[in-house]
This record gives structure tokens, sequence and C-alpha cells, in this order.
């Protein structure tokens, strides 16, 4: 009795497995498509001129000090890098926002408004592919759950457990497709964007790098359930032919 229990226990332990995958990859997407950290870096911007009782290293002091004399004017000279001042910026699917220079906060755009024009439907289909990524990822977390909870035959979960396989494989291969189109058309922004935009450094942030983690997550989902559907059919293969074996001796030799 204990070793015919195992193969069921295992089966349960690999369908857990893949359904944790699987949720973890669709937080995953989720917090990466709804962030604005796929890019991080700095863009050199020219300083601005000091106004009022504004002091200090990031603006530059261009006025009369002689309020009275408009011939009297101080010019304080400066060169090189002097001139400027480099700010952070973070940019994603959707948004681009850099800080702001003597403010607090930050200052955003529409990321798409930046894309140049031709690369605009790249953008389009790589946000299409992610929201579908996503879909696919959260069909396969309730088959996964079904396949636990709810089916009534080894056959049922055969099914969906091979439904469940092809949605991930598929989900995976559409997030590979997005995340590799939103690097191509972030790199030709850099090339072709704005003037008023373009990085001065560059690199990838935390959400890219989650984004990937999440893809990695969908296919590691997508190995264990196809792994699970194979050894469970030779399973069934190996029980049916023990059966036909039984009956075959049965049939030769009956039991008078």
């Amino acid at each position: 009795r204990m070793p015919a229990s195992l193969p069921e226990a295992d089966s349960r332990h690999r369908a857990s497995a893949a359904f944790s995958l699987s949720f973890l990859s669709l937080v995953f997407s989720i917090t990466a498509f709804s962030s604005s950290y796929w890019c991080e870096g700095t863009r050199k911007v020219a300083k601005p001129f000091c106004t009022g009782e504004s002091k200090g290293d990031l603006c530059i002091r261009f006025n009369s000090p002689d309020a009275n004399s408009s011939q009297a004017v101080q010019y304080i000279w400066e060169t090189g890098d002097d001139k400027f001042v480099e700010r952070k910026f973070h940019a994603g699917i959707w948004y681009s926002c850099e800080e702001m220079i003597n403010e607090e906060g930050e200052k955003c755009r529409s990321f798409i408004s930046l894309t140049p024009a031709s690369d605009r439907g790249v953008l389009w289909l790589s946000i299409v592919a992610e929201l579908l990524y996503v879909i696919l990822l959260l069909t396969g977390n309730i088959l996964m759950s079904v396949e636990m909870c709810y089916y009534s035959s080894v056959i049922d979960g055969l099914k969906i457990n091979a439904f469940s396989a092809v949605v991930t494989v598929l989900a995976g291969l559409l997030g590979m497709v997005a995340h590799m189109m939103y690097t191509t058309v972030f790199q030709m922004t850099v090339n072709l964007g704005p003037e008023d935009w373009r990085p001065h450094t560059w690199d990838y942030g935390w959400s890219y790098c989650l984004a990937w983690a999440s893809f990695a997550c969908c296919m590691a989902a997508a190995v264990t359930t196809i792994n699970k559907y194979t050894k469970t059919m030779l399973e069934f293969k190996h029980k049916r032919k023990k059966l036909e074996r039984s009956l075959k001796i049965k049939y030769k030799f009956p039991d008078y």
C-alpha cells in the first residue's frame, strides 16, 4: 500500500511546484509591467541660472550685484563639465521620469511619446505581447489550481495538465518576445529619441531583471508541468500493460 501511494504523492508535489513557479512568474510579470524601472541612468543637462535666493552648485549665478546700475554685471565663468549637472532618470513601458533640479519630486512623460515614430508599432506590439503574457500566465495558474483541487479522474487530470503546459509554454514564448522587443525599442529611443531626453549613461533596472526572472519561472513551471504529464502517461501505460498481462494470464490459466 505504501509504494502505491508514492507516485500519487510525487505527482501532487510536482503539481504544487509547477503552480508555485507559475504564480511567482505572474506576480513578477505584473510588478514589472506596471513599474517604470526597466532602465535607469543619468542625463547631463545644463545648469539653470540662479533665481531669487537660490544658491549652490546646481545653478549658475549670472546677475547684477547693483540693482540700480544696469551696467554692472557679474560674470561667473564656468568651463567644461561645470556648466552641466547630472540628473537621474528611470524609464519603463509606460513612463519615463527624471528628477527635477532645485526641486523635490520627479517630472514624468509618456514613454510612447518619446519613442521614434518608426518604432512605435514595435512598442505597441511589445505592450500587447506583455498583456497576453500576463493573461496566459493567469490562465495557466487557474488551470493548475483546478488540476490540484477539483479533477475527479486521472484522464481529466491529464487533459487539464496538457492544456496548462501548452498555455504556460505559449506564455513564456510571448514574454520572451515582448521583453526583447522593448529592449530594441529602448535602444532605438536612446539613439533617435528627443534631444531633451537622451541619457548620458544608462543601464537596465530592477524591473527589467524582474521581467526576465518572471520568464525564467514561467519556463521552469512549463518544464515541471510537461515532466509531470509525461511521467503520469508512462505510469498510466505501465499500469495498462500490467492489467493486460494479468488478463492474458487469467485467460490462459483459468482458476477452477
